[in-house]
């Protein structure tokens, strides 16, 4: 077989079939991983559900706000019927490995941020008044964060959401038969 000549118009032609190629099998293989994406997305999500209502009377609401540092921040939060926190869990997130990303467990029960058994609705960062301490270095995630709590407590309330975060799932927890979800 003859060696292709060197020229500009050669290497075009290799290089878009290469990129043809990568590009179909690329798809082919998100093609075929996609539905257990989904699937493993929706079983954590269900699994969050109930982690946040921690076995209590309440609702689990998805939500999402888009000004966290590293991007959209999703969070699940669990909510007594009276707006009291009982856990969140957070599903999607881009922040710093190291700073950002310790929102997962800043704001539990006993850490520095502690919103566990707070009311939720008004909730910010003591350096914008507020009563809850910012994860140090990470005060964007983190009014980012009190934004995705205060979000649910307006979804959960009826109130309109503020545009920033949406969010997009309410589902009611009953402890008889805890596969009996209500979504909107």
């Amino acid at each position: 077989m003859k060696k292709l000549e060197s020229t500009w118009y050669n290497m075009a032609i290799v290089l878009t079939a290469i990129a043809a190629v990568a590009g179909a099998a690329l798809g082919y293989v998100n093609s075929i991983t996609a539905p257990t994406i989904e699937a493993l997305k929706a079983q954590q999500e269900k699994d969050a559900e109930m982690e946040v209502l921690n076995g209590q009377e309440g609702t689990a609401i998805k939500v999402s706000d888009p000004k966290g540092f590293g991007g959209t921040l999703t969070v699940m939060v669990g909510l007594a019927p009276n707006g009291t926190i009982l856990g969140y869990k957070v599903l999607e997130s881009s922040e710093t490995p190291g700073l950002g990303a310790k929102a997962q467990d800043w704001f539990q029960q006993g850490q520095k941020g502690d919103i566990i058994g707070k009311q939720a609705g008004k909730l910010t960062v003591s350096k914008d008044g507020g009563e809850v301490d910012a994860i140090t270095a990470s005060t964007i995630t983190s009014r980012a964060f009190l934004r995705c709590i205060n979000a649910a407590y307006e979804t959960l309330s009826g109130s309109t959401s503020d545009g920033q975060s949406g969010a997009s799932k309410k589902c009611k927890s009953d402890k008889s038969d805890e596969s009996d979800h209500n979504n909107i």
